[in-house]
């Protein structure tokens, strides 16, 4: 068998835990281990136990190492990148006080307007964090904690985001990096630390939180034996300080400072998410601000109504999501959920156009090309957060990489390439998250840079689509409809 330096990524998100074992000189996948989380919480509630995230990656670790046919003694570090924003507080002893709030629970709603006001306004925010608080954000969660149950925000001992107290476990030390810690509303990304005024605004110690290491790919410290020992790995191996899901993505996709800069991302999943690494700090309150994992800055923009609205516009149809036909005439504009990008929260699914010709095949092709063009321009915000004009040519035929659950599905692809006029690229492979954390942990254990090792694996081939003419009237048409209904039916 030929010998192998092997790192482990872990992506720790809210559904599982998948440990990747990557060759550190090719960047190829040996295994993947994987293991599920368990979710919690009715109505806005969304919570799991962190202990089942440590749980989960000790068994996805084993199954990884298990199916690599690898030694331990191969294995050279280890990077945790995991779900943003949660909450997890812990007492002197490194045990959850309670139960982690996540990413997607919704109940601090009150608090994250509250703080908005508190400061100033959402320019004020941006201006300071890159960001503007919103129900996601871990300002908000603890602001809602220290408002609903006191007792457990004045016994915490610690403070952590779900990565944090996984990377602890294995370290031993409490660290964080600049990505993940952008998603909290109390770091600075002007200042690159945590900002005193806004932990004083909500209340926070700040010797409560973990030191921020310079990047995401810094060794903060080695394996435990205690860790050691729970994972079946060599005691004193790098633990790097690793990072958000996004950031970690990015990384995967060789996007930073030492690779691709200003190069747009298109994720297509339940939500749809658009993102870019660039030197530019953005400051615009449409975007989330957030810092990357090697120092730059990751300009990110969501909508909620992307692959599940679209597949449930298909189900009440009772058609196959790959049964649609351009629209024709016909809008609809899948805010299923509300919508996040535009701003819209109390909207709902919107359907006009309607003739006596229009078929099914037609409105399942328009509920498509309603969540495309939104996520498409929630795209041209984070290109303006770049300091670009989506508009400039050079910047309108860079290519856009399309990743995600949709970029597997054949009328998603022909559809943002209708819409975006823009080539496409996609990587086939599908652990990214876990790939950019292993590109992490390969930094930590060499010294080298994470997003140059990345780009240097160009691991998995990526399928190349060259640009078909934009489909102008459809984007108009659509917008269009957007434009003239938020005043009166989308608000």
């Amino acid at each position: 068998m030929p010998t192998h330096r092997v790192v482990i990524g872990v992506d720790s998100s809210t559904q599982s835990a998948k440990a990747a074992f990557t060759d550190v000189g090719t960047g190829a996948v040996l295994a993947v281990g994987r293991a599920p989380h368990e979710v919690g919480g009715a109505g806005g509630a969304r919570e799991s136990d962190p202990e089942v995230w440590w749980r989960a990656l000790r068994e996805a670790v084993a199954g990884g190492l298990k199916e690599s046919g690898l030694p331990a003694s191969a294995v050279t570090g280890i990077a945790v990148a995991g779900q943003q924003h949660g909450l997890v507080v812990l007492d002197r002893a490194g045990r959850a006080l309670r139960p982690a709030l996540l990413w997607n629970d919704t109940r601090s709603a009150p608090q994250a307007a509250a703080l908005t006001e508190a400061l100033g306004g959402a320019d004020a925010w941006a201006a300071r964090t890159g960001s503007v608080p919103v129900a996601s954000m871990t300002a908000a969660k603890w602001q809602w904690l220290r408002e609903h149950e006191p007792r457990t925000a004045r016994a915490a001992a610690a403070v952590r985001l779900p990565h944090d107290f996984l990377t602890e476990r294995l370290a031993g030390t409490p660290a964080t990096d600049p990505g993940d810690a952008s998603g909290t509303c109390w770091y600075s990304t002007a200042d690159g630390a945590y900002d005193p005024e806004l932990l004083g605004l909500v209340g926070l110690d700040p010797a409560l939180l973990p030191p921020v290491a310079a990047t995401g790919g810094v060794r903060v410290g080695s394996l435990t034996a205690e860790a050691a020992g729970d994972l079946g790995l060599p005691a004193g191996i790098a633990v790097a300080a690793g990072t958000g899901d996004n950031m970690a993505a990015a990384v995967g996709l060789g996007l930073g400072g030492a690779g691709l800069l200003d190069h747009p991302v298109l994720s297509l999943g339940t939500s749809g998410t658009v993102f870019a690494a660039t030197r530019t700090r953005p400051t615009r309150p449409s975007v989330a601000g957030f810092a990357a994992a090697d120092g730059v800055f990751l300009p990110l923009a969501c909508t909620l109504n992307c692959t599940q609205a679209v597949d449930k516009v298909a189900a009440v149809l009772g058609l196959h999501r790959d049964a649609a036909q351009a629209g024709g005439e016909v809008v609809l504009l899948p805010y299923l959920d509300g919508e996040r990008t535009p701003d819209l929260p109390s909207a709902s699914g919107l359907l006009t156009g309607l003739r006596h010709g229009t078929t099914r095949h037609q409105i399942l092709g328009a509920a498509y090309e309603g969540a495309t063009v939104t996520v498409l321009r929630a795209l041209d915000e984070v290109l303006r957060a770049c300091g670009l004009d989506p508009a400039d040519p050079d910047v309108a035929s860079r290519p856009l990489r399309l990743v995600g659950g949709g970029a597997r599905g054949r009328h998603w692809v022909e559809t943002v390439r209708r819409l975006s006029g823009r080539p496409l690229l996609i990587p086939q492979n599908g652990e990214l998250v876990a790939l950019g954390a292993a590109a992490l942990a390969a930094a930590a254990a060499s010294g080298e840079d994470p997003v140059a090792l990345a780009a240097g694996w160009q691991s998995g081939h990526t399928a190349e689509l060259p640009p078909v003419e934009r489909d102008i009237e459809t984007w108009n048409r659509v917008t269009d409809v957007l434009t003239r209904a938020t005043p009166t039916l989308l608000t």
